[in-house]
């Protein structure tokens, strides 16, 4: 657990970095792709998976 809080944390700064620095390129999203699967192994993974769904089914019912 320890492991994957400190993958998260330094590859959440490089993703950081390199959004803020030049845009996202090929390397950087794979480093966001790592951050995602590292992300995806914590506890707060759940929470998030919750709010996707709810942001989904929130777009989903808006009417045009």
């Amino acid at each position: 657990m320890i492991l994957s809080i400190s993958g998260v944390v330094l590859l959440g700064i490089v993703v950081c970095i390199f959004l803020r620095k030049d845009g996202l390129k090929p390397v950087h999203a794979i480093i966001a792709v790592l951050f995602g699967f590292y992300l995806a192994s914590t506890a707060i993974a759940p929470s998030i998976k919750a709010g996707g769904e709810s942001l989904a089914s929130l777009l989903g019912g808006i009417k045009f």
